[in-house]
């Protein structure tokens, strides 16, 4: 069974402060655990009730109480299964294709939408600026359905990783060119910014070339939702050429 002080480890994982000085984070659920078993990601400890325990990938598991379960999720409902896994260490990798940038994204579960969105659209590096929310945030991984597993998240400063790229940089606006139609290469940065404000001014400066999602309803919603803005443009840059 599983004891006290693992239970207040995992507790104490519900901040990022923690999870930033123990190096671990979890998840929940049986799809989403069982897809980390299955990753680079190296399980730390893995919990699933008595009548969970059998659906996991992994035979190390501990067994916890429904009670105890509930004391330490995220969720409303606890789904049964909780794996606690090492945050890796960020990898600076050369950047190719298309990749996306997140200039100080705040919410949770828009962020992890857009780690699903990437994994669909098959953009395998995610650059975020320091001020984007924490990818290993409940919230984030649930919204993620393991998509974390196959797309690269690094925290950058994004204005430094611009100034030093030769590939081109896209931004989105609300005044830019109708991304339907942008004459877009094989390879690109495309920047989204925060929920209330955009992209903000010193990245602006650096975009290269400015795109937008047209409208055709009334001018009555002023924006799109970042991750409904994001997979929009991601559908985009995949068309056929």
């Amino acid at each position: 069974m599983v004891s006290k002080n693992q239970l207040k480890l995992i507790k104490s994982l519900h901040q990022k402060k923690y999870r930033n000085q123990r190096q671990l984070f979890f998840v929940e659920g049986i799809k989403t655990v069982n897809e980390l078993l299955g990753s680079d990601f190296k399980p730390y400890l893995i919990l699933a009730t008595a009548s969970q325990r059998d659906h996991l990938n992994y035979t190390d598991v501990l067994e916890i109480s429904e009670p105890d379960l509930k004391s330490i999720s995220a969720l409303h409902t606890p789904n049964g299964v909780l794996g606690v896994f090492e945050i890796p260490e960020q990898e600076d990798t050369k950047l190719k294709g298309w990749v996306l940038a997140l200039d100080s994204v705040q919410d949770p579960g828009n962020l992890g939408t857009i780690i699903r969105l990437c994994d669909w659209f098959g953009i395998q590096q995610l650059l975020c600026s320091h001020g984007t929310v924490d990818c290993y945030n409940p919230k984030t991984l649930q919204a993620t359905m393991g998509s974390i597993t196959r797309v690269q998240v690094r925290y950058t400063d994004l204005k430094t990783v611009i100034q030093t790229t030769n590939i081109p940089v896209y931004g989105a606006f609300m005044d830019g060119e109708s991304m339907h139609q942008a004459d877009l290469p094989n390879e690109g940065i495309l920047v989204l910014g925060n929920e209330a404000n955009g992209i903000s001014g010193s990245i602006a400066q650096l975009v290269a070339k400015k795109v937008s999602i047209p409208q055709f309803g009334e001018p009555y919603t002023e924006s799109l939702n970042v991750a409904t803005a994001t997979a929009i443009l991601l559908a985009q840059i995949r068309r056929p050429k």
